[in-house]
């Protein structure tokens, strides 16, 4: 008597040793990666749910179809107004689920090799905003004694002195921070459970002093800069609480009104002013947490850039300006092409 074909498992059992397994256990991913993935993951199936009417826990391998998820890319880039970045990284938390249900389910292989062939789509980097120095502190700005805006300056001020992501701000304890006069940093706690050290400057000790005596009930595991609510602020309350300050320091600066100013601006303003006060490029990178120093070299490249529209606005002293003139011959050469 032959014994039953073992039936391969079910999606929602894929999906399930994925997370709980795959990204947790065996590639000790950090919680926010994680958190990262669950949400591209939640918003696909209840794409998929909405288009082929069927519940997620109903749902098989073969209906990822390449045509399903070009059509979700397609949702997340007109619908929900994500850039091209966030588009390609969506597709990539899938890509990496196919690949992990490959191995739990064969009988699907040419089912996932088929939806593994959708390609990222390239996008040119854009140039990277940040501010000038006055607009920085415009938007630190001087806090009044309302406990919101006190709250504020200490956040700017600490997300400009250390270039920290938005997710490494929010993330801060108190016992994160050192204000010892001689070994003033803060410890920031980064992508991939990387930690880093960041110098304070003397005003920003000042800054967290005095909040830190304003808020004398907060423990070592208390949030630094929480909500109302005592709870750590939110992606969402970083944004909304830097676009009043843009919005009140755009009175002194008007150039602010044309320019989007996100978390991320900051950090671009940190790693420019570094690179322009003289600060080697290595250092930057460890300061800002790049795992790779080619990510920090976009900034170089940013700034020789923006030097370059400066000197092109320029002529020479007693110079002749001359162009290279191609001949004919070579110009419908490269027509062709």
């Amino acid at each position: 008597m032959s014994k039953r074909a073992k039936l391969p498992p079910s999606f929602a059992a894929i999906v399930q040793a994925y997370f709980a397994e795959y990204l947790t256990q065996q590639r000790a991913l950090s919680a926010q990666t994680i958190a990262a993935y669950r949400d591209g993951f939640v918003l696909f199936l209840n794409f998929a749910e909405a288009r082929l009417g069927k519940s997620p826990a109903a749902m098989a391998l073969a209906d990822i179809t390449p045509e399903l998820i070009m059509a979700f890319l397609d949702h997340l880039e007109r619908q929900r107004h994500n850039s091209v970045r966030s588009r390609n990284a969506r597709l990539a938390a899938l890509r990496s689920f196919l690949k992990f249900a490959a191995h739990r389910d064969v009988a699907s292989l040419q089912v996932i090799e088929r939806a593994l062939g959708v390609p990222v789509k390239r996008f040119e980097r854009p140039m990277f905003g940040y501010l000038s120095r006055e607009e920085m502190l415009a938007v630190i700005g001087t806090p009044d004694d309302t406990w919101l805006s006190l709250r504020d300056h200490a956040l700017f001020l600490l997300m400009y002195n250390t270039g920290a992501r938005v997710s490494e701000i929010i993330g801060l304890k108190v016992g994160d921070v050192v204000l010892d006069a001689a070994a003033a940093c803060v410890h920031l706690h980064g992508k991939g459970r990387k930690q880093r050290s960041v110098p304070l400057w003397r005003s920003t000790v000042r800054t967290v002093r005095s909040w830190l005596r304003l808020n004398s009930q907060f423990e070592a595991a208390s949030p630094l800069l929480p909500s109302r609510d005592g709870n750590a602020m939110t992606r969402s309350n970083v944004t909304k609480r830097l676009m009043l300050a843009v919005r009140t320091a755009s009175e002194h600066h008007p150039r602010l009104t044309q320019q989007r100013v996100s978390p991320y601006t900051i950090r671009h303003t940190t790693a420019m002013h570094l690179l322009q006060a003289g600060v080697d490029i290595s250092v930057i990178a460890l300061w800002l947490g790049h795992e790779s120093p080619i990510t920090t070299h976009h900034y170089v490249e940013a700034d020789l850039t923006m030097k370059d529209r400066a000197l092109a606005r320029l002529h020479e002293p007693d110079v002749r300006i001359q162009r290279f003139r191609a001949p004919d011959s070579l110009i419908d050469f490269l027509k062709t092409l």
